[in-house]
């Protein structure tokens, strides 16, 4: 683990992303820990999903608001926690009324790859002066084995090269990317997080099916099952440890304080 200490879209089934892959969530309980929220305060949850951190936060005596891109995933959300504020909101163009104490994020920044410095402009107007943002997102390297594997199916299916979906930066591109957006970043980790894939029963093949489903709706229908068969041959060397499989993550966490 480094440390540093001082820097296409989705298409979201809100039930399986919670009860099919539960360890996003789980996996990013200490980063709830790093922002440390007080009582009283304000804190935006920016790519909040279902609401799960959402309401872990404001379970601390705080007032939290949780946006996220995809409206099946904030109406799961209002589901579930009703007694909570959620809006559907592009995390690359939103505005709040008010400004908060702090922005959290989990797992979410790597959705946001069409204009990262966008998503930090907006995270530095949502904040107070001296306020806190707080997140975790892929870093690079993450997911090599299980992109490589599909790069070389589509290949071989004569299928153009996915364009993936996702942002993955080094420590020090990011780093840069806040410090540039008027944030002194206090703390940076980065470090490899092999994650058992437990509710995946057909491995790579139900990552792709989750994370990158909209890539399959350029593959010719009858050729998507083969392919993902395809996908699990490749990737199983690097991923599959008997009859379990392993997500090969790499995660940049930070927090930052806006100057």
């Amino acid at each position: 683990m480094l440390r540093y200490d001082t820097p296409a879209l989705t298409r979201w089934n809100a039930r399986a992303y919670d009860s099919s892959f539960g360890y996003v969530s789980a996996q990013g309980a200490p980063l709830v820990e790093l922002l440390d929220p007080q009582p009283g305060e304000r804190i935006l949850d920016l790519g909040c999903g279902t609401g799960v951190f959402t309401a872990d936060i404001a379970a601390r005596g705080v007032r939290v608001l949780g946006i996220d891109g995809s409206p099946p995933m904030i109406e799961a959300a209002i589901s579930t926690y009703p007694g909570l504020d959620f809006i559907v909101a592009d995390g690359h163009d939103f505005s709040v009324a008010e400004p908060y104490d702090a922005v959290f994020s989990n797992a979410a920044l790597h959705w946001l790859s069409r204009d990262p410095d966008a998503v930090i402009r907006c995270v530095r107007e949502a904040l107070r002066p001296g306020g806190r943002f707080v997140a975790e997102m892929g870093g690079a390297g993450n997911c090599a084995a299980l992109t490589a594997a599909m790069s070389t199916a589509w290949r071989e299916y004569g299928l153009r090269e996915p364009e993936l979906p996702w942002y993955f930066p080094s420590p020090a591109e990011y780093a840069l990317r806040l410090e540039k957006g008027g944030f002194t970043v206090r703390l940076l980790e980065y470090f490899d997080r092999p994650t058992p894939l437990d509710e995946c029963p057909d491995g790579a093949a139900d990552w792709v099916r989750m994370f990158a489903g909209s890539l399959l709706d350029e593959v010719p229908p009858a050729a998507v099952e083969p392919l993902l068969r395809r996908v699990n041959e490749l990737a199983a060397p690097a991923l599959r440890r008997g009859s379990e499989w392993m997500a090969d993550y790499v995660r940049l966490r930070f927090a930052a304080v806006l100057d």
